[in-house]
């Protein structure tokens, strides 16, 4: 339930990145819910033929009240794969052509169950693995800020750590003694 309300407090957030599992909650708990007021309303019609259709109307709301909050966590769920949440419209739009509607969907939920992209990516730092973040907005995240020009820092571990202990790359505090980072496979 809470990564069902995690959606309604991003409400209208399209930046960012979500989880699988939030993006996934989210439709659940909106399938069992359109299903439970359907049936709420189908009960109304069953009772009563001229008054029972107004038990709908709750159906409509909510219908209405979740169409922002899908919209961005379909975003931000592309987002999370290294996708530009413009392919959501371009899913959208080829999902009215008949045949080949069908294959954008199933292509859609494929990309939609992909796993994260590892550490940071363009759209902000991986929310799967916290940790990974470690001093992302400090300066020290390898992008060029704002496209001014500047140039893309290394990282450099925070001073009292011992640097072997963060991969030199991605920043992700090294588990074990291998020679290679976990995270983004870079000799560390």
């Amino acid at each position: 339930m809470d990564w069902y309300l995690m959606v309604w407090r991003k409400y209208a957030e399209f930046s960012g990145r979500s989880r699988r599992k939030e993006y996934w909650m989210f439709l659940l708990f909106n399938f069992l819910a359109i299903l439970a007021l359907g049936a709420i309303g189908g009960v109304g019609i069953a009772i009563s033929e001229d008054y029972g259709g107004f038990l709908f109307i709750p159906l409509g709301f909510y219908v209405l009240a979740t169409i922002i909050p899908g919209l961005a966590v379909g975003v931000r769920r592309l987002h999370d794969t290294g996708k530009s949440g413009w392919l959501l419209l371009v899913f959208f739009l080829v999902g009215l052509i008949p045949v080949i509607g069908f294959i954008g969907a199933i292509i859609q939920i494929v990309l939609m169950c992909q796993d994260s992209d590892p550490g940071m990516n363009q759209y902000g730092p991986n929310p799967k693995f916290p940790e990974q973040n470690f001093g992302a907005f400090a300066g020290s995240a390898g992008f060029a800020s704002m496209g001014l020009g500047a140039q893309p820092q290394p990282f450099t571990p925070p001073a009292g750590d011992a640097i072997f202990g963060f991969c030199k790359s991605c920043g992700i505090r090294l588990k074990d003694a291998s020679p290679f980072c976990g995270s983004c496979g870079r000799h560390t």
